[in-house]
């Protein structure tokens, strides 16, 4: 692994607070040159599909050899374990609590290890805190890493199992895909998993949600102000808005909810 010195976290911290901050002082005491990009520290809390969604569909963007802390994680201090996962020529370290099941569930030849912190004995790592796992494992960890000091292979054992993922795949049937709303932007859009190409073959896609039929547009500024619309996002998944509005206050859905892209309108 040829390595390019940055870093991204995601995590559910939130901007209140020295959290975030605290885990780049740790790296960057450890490898003053990394390079730390926060990807979203405005995940809602304990919700990894979220997490697990965004960088999924975010890591492309970043230099090869990058690796992408994901902190989201309601079982910190239990036995769960920590999962650090070589795919595409990145690196990706969360907890092993279904947040990188969007990505290892279509990851074929991704490498898996178990982080084994008896292992790491070398790094001096003080006994980490019951709460914050991101200060005392991950960021550590992550630095020695990005600094060449630490070998993948030193880190734990290798697996090939993890913890399946929140949400299921969207369900694709003949005319017909059912997906759920993963997240909701400042915007007030409704963004679904539904990836594009699973509609690919349709050729008049209708979006259902809360009981409304919603054509597909282009973009935001081919709907009149106040109406909802449905698109393909620049993450290349289905999107409901509403122009110069929230299509989340307005239709009361949220994370979870169900949505249906049909090929013509429903009956």
């Amino acid at each position: 692994m040829h390595w390019s010195g940055v870093i991204t976290m995601t995590t559910d911290f939130g901007h209140k607070g020295p959290f975030a901050a605290v885990m780049r002082g740790v790296i960057l005491t450890r490898n003053p040159t990394a390079q730390v990009i926060d990807l979203a520290h405005d995940i809602p809390p304990q919700w990894p599909p979220e997490a697990g969604f965004w960088i999924s569909r975010a890591y492309t963007y970043f230099p090869r050899g990058s690796i992408h802390l994901a902190i989201v994680d309601p079982g910190v201090g239990t036995e769960r374990e920590i999962l650090v996962v070589e795919y595409d020529g990145h690196v990706f370290i969360a907890p092993d609590n279904g947040l990188l099941a969007p990505l290892l569930d279509h990851a074929h030849d991704a490498r898996i290890w178990q982080l084994d912190l008896q292992r790491l004995a070398a790094l001096n790592l003080a006994k980490p805190s019951d709460t914050f796992h991101g200060r005392d494992i991950f960021a550590p960890v992550a630095a020695e890493l990005a600094a060449g000091r630490l070998s993948l292979t030193a880190l734990g054992k290798a697996v090939t199992e993890w913890t399946p993922g929140w949400l299921d795949d969207p369900e694709v049937n003949t005319n017909k895909v059912t997906g759920t709303v993963i997240t909701v932007d400042a915007f007030g859009n409704l963004i679904s998993n539904i990836d594009a190409g699973l509609i690919k073959s349709f050729t008049g896609p209708v979006v259902r949600i809360a009981g409304l039929d919603i054509a597909m547009l282009s973009t935001y500024g081919r709907a009149k102000p106040g109406a909802f619309l449905a698109l393909i996002n620049s993450f290349g998944v289905i999107e409901i808005a509403k122009a110069e509005g929230s299509a989340a206050d307005a239709l009361g859905m949220g994370r979870g909810a169900p949505i249906v892209v049909n090929d013509g309108y429903s009956t």
